[in-house]
């Protein structure tokens, strides 16, 4: 799994960091969603599936490659 960001769509909702804070964090001035895994561990898969889904913005992309 590869995963990318769109921060132009990003609304700092936070819903990410929550289910996947392994992946996912936020910058402090503005909540915008940080990336610290493209490629997690399969056993982050789940939770980073579940991530992109509940983004209210759709800001989160996932490939099945690899």
């Amino acid at each position: 799994m590869k995963i990318t960001l769109d921060e132009e769509k990003c609304c700092g909702a936070g819903q990410c960091v929550l289910i996947a804070p392994e992946v996912f964090d936020q910058r402090d001035e503005d909540g915008i969603v940080i990336l610290l895994d493209a490629e997690p561990a399969s056993e982050q898969h789940a939770a980073v599936r579940e991530s992109a889904s509940v983004c209210p913005a759709a800001a989160i992309l996932l490939s099945e490659e690899g």
